[in-house]
């Protein structure tokens, strides 16, 4: 008798937990950025963002489809490299996740968008910025910060009218970031009446820019703006200094606009100059932004970079189409996703029929006493 009841006791525990089982459904977000190379505290801090959201749903206990939702984060290192970008894409496709965050930069999320696109998974980058992102009609494809358009306009509108710069100099790390932003530059320079005196090129690897320089100085800029990311910048910037270019302005986008700067310049001079756009608004403008910092610090300290509230917000918003679709299939729930209003932690987020964002918004910085400081 008593072996009996110890079968039906087991027998009701399997049907139970079998129930409870049957009311779940796994819910995998990827995320791809550069975890690895010098532009780690990039990608480090995108993930940082995702995870962060992931474990907001599950402390909420989101349902879908009547199921409750167990969110779990797929992350793949691409290390700022397109061939590894286009694997990395593959790879979560073959895993069938829901959705992908990401890429970082502009040079993986080029090709990486075909592939989800091929695979019917909606992929946000929160990060990446070159127009021709979008341009490449996949419907797949969505951006949440405001591209390098509104970035690379911004910073020279701001050098002619209150800078008073006349003679710029444009270096481009010829990535496909950086050489999207010196032609945005470049165009931008000539409609506000700015003489683009030279041109210089490096790479996304490159730490020794003295040549370079040198060959600035002999044009006499009162700019300089380096379409690349702060890994580059902040070697250029003591460089700068030991040139004896100290009262040359250095501009650049948000791959410069970064609080690993400061260390990275490691006491320039320079540093003092820069003045660099990130798209979106300043934490403390945006609608969620000093309240959630406040969390990522406690669960991320000295983390911090740029774009992980843009990630966070990415995640949840997909987390929000597929709730209100009633599936996380992305065949379900993409119709939903991109016609939603969301309001996030960075801006309420719509997008427009490309997947750009209805409303961008920019803003300016620059350095000083070794702190980044908001200038609109």
């Amino acid at each position: 008798m008593k072996n009996l009841c110890c079968i039906s006791l087991i027998g009701c525990a399997f049907a139970y937990s079998s129930n409870v089982l049957a009311q779940e459904v796994t819910v995998r977000i990827g995320h791809v950025g550069p975890i690895s190379g010098p532009q780690a505290h990039y990608g480090k801090d995108n993930e940082n963002g995702v995870r962060m959201a992931i474990d907001d749903l599950n402390a909420k206990k989101v349902k879908i489809g009547g199921k409750t939702a167990k969110f779990v984060l797929a992350a793949e290192d691409d290390a700022a490299d397109p061939k590894q970008g286009t694997a990395a894409a593959q790879k979560l496709c073959d895993a069938n996740v829901s959705g992908v965050v990401g890429h970082l930069n502009s040079g993986t999320t080029l090709p990486a968008a075909r592939i989800y696109s091929d695979c019917g998974i909606p992929n946000v980058t929160p990060s990446a910025t070159n127009p021709q992102i979008t341009k490449q009609g996949f419907k797949t494809t969505f951006r949440v910060l405001a591209n390098d358009n509104a970035l690379g306009e911004g910073v020279v509108k701001y050098a002619a009218s209150q800078l008073k710069l006349k003679r710029i100099a444009v270096i481009d790390d010829r990535t496909a970031y950086g050489s999207g932003m010196a032609e945005v530059v470049k165009k931008a320079a000539v409609a506000a009446g700015l003489q683009v005196v030279d041109e210089q090129f490096t790479n996304d690897k490159a730490y020794d820019f003295m040549a370079i320089l040198t060959a600035v100085k002999t044009k006499q800029p009162d700019g300089i703006f380096f379409a690349g990311f702060d890994a580059q910048a902040g070697p250029m910037l003591r460089q700068m200094e030991q040139l004896g270019m100290t009262n040359i302005k250095f501009m650049g986008g948000d791959g410069v606009c970064t609080e690993k700067l400061i260390e990275l310049a490691a006491g320039a001079k320079t540093l003092g100059n820069v003045v660099c756009a990130e798209g979106g608004s300043s934490l403390a403008k945006m609608p969620g932004g000093t309240a959630w910092k406040a969390r990522y610090d406690q669960r991320f300290p000295g983390q911090f970079q740029v774009y992980s509230p843009y990630a966070y917000d990415a995640a949840m918003m997909l987390a929000d189409a597929m709730v209100k679709a009633g599936s996380s299939d992305p065949a379900v729930y993409l119709p939903t996703f991109a016609k939603s209003s969301y309001q996030g932690v960075t801006a309420l987020i719509a997008f427009d029929a490309i997947g750009e964002l209805k409303s961008p918004s920019i803003t300016l910085y620059q350095y000083a006493s070794n702190k980044k400081l908001v200038l609109n």
